[in-house]
């Protein structure tokens, strides 16, 4: 696949994560806030900014000083004996590419 054509899947997966998230914050912002608290109900730009809102004050890996994903399962791994992360491979080949043809 073409660099461009990534490019333009990876834009258009973004687009798509903004449209879904902007809409479930503002049909959830404006389905509790107002009755909750009495704040006026907002619109679809508006949702948006709080998403980028958020983000910028509690970041990118869910608070302050939590690690992410990633960085939790890297000490994990490294905290296993060679054997014990052979097993632990060998179980998350089976339980998430078990449709695969055995190609590992």
């Amino acid at each position: 696949m073409s660099k461009t054509r990534w490019i333009l899947k990876g834009a258009a997966a973004v687009l798509f994560f903004l449209l879904v998230a902007g809409t479930a914050t503002l049909l959830l912002w404006n389905w509790l806030m107002p009755d909750l608290f009495g704040v006026p109900q907002i619109d679809f730009w508006q949702a948006l900014g709080l998403l980028v809102l958020s983000k910028i004050l509690f970041g990118w890996k869910g608070g302050p000083g939590k690690p992410s994903w990633k960085e939790h399962w890297r000490s994990r791994l490294a905290a296993m004996t060679p054997e014990e992360r052979e097993r632990c491979k060998a179980r998350m080949r089976q339980r998430f590419c078990s449709h695969t043809s055995g190609n590992s």
